[in-house]
């Protein structure tokens, strides 16, 4: 039986925190995640996002967050190019852990002919039941 992209992916992921945790703090982060929940919660969650939030969205700084990976694609659906066009995207992977604690990963968009003509932004999918309503830096974002 293959080994689904997921399960790899979640255990890469396992090896990532087991690397920079104490064991038992790395096995509830990777429960967490696995269970499509932040490793931060709370008022930490909450002081994260308000720092988060005084840089743009998108930045490694302030990753998107989404629920789950139709959560991020729901959300790159719904961006528009300058001249209202649906952006390009593309994963690039998983950029490894981030502000919120984790795993984040990086898409690349494409506006062909248009502006922005290329960006990278950051997703972290382990916010549950959140929708991000706000745009990224110069795009505009459809009604979903």
């Amino acid at each position: 039986m293959p080994i689904k992209k997921s399960s790899l992916l979640a255990v890469m992921a396992g090896g990532a925190l087991l690397a920079t945790a104490p064991p038992a703090q790395a096995n509830d982060d990777l429960e967490a995640m696995l269970s499509g929940q932040s490793v931060l919660k709370g008022k930490k969650l909450k002081r994260a996002i308000e720092k988060a939030d005084a840089h743009p969205l998108g930045s490694e700084q302030n990753p998107v967050r989404a629920e789950q990976p139709q959560g991020q694609r729901a959300y790159l659906a719904a961006l528009r190019c300058a001249d209202g066009g649906q952006p390009m995207f593309q994963r690039r992977g998983s950029m490894g852990i981030g502000v919120f604690g984790n795993i984040v990963d990086a898409y690349e968009l494409q506006c062909e002919g248009d502006e922005p003509a290329a960006t990278v932004v950051y997703m972290d999918m382990y916010h549950r039941g959140f929708v991000e309503t706000r745009p990224l830096p110069g795009f505009t974002i459809a009604e979903r």
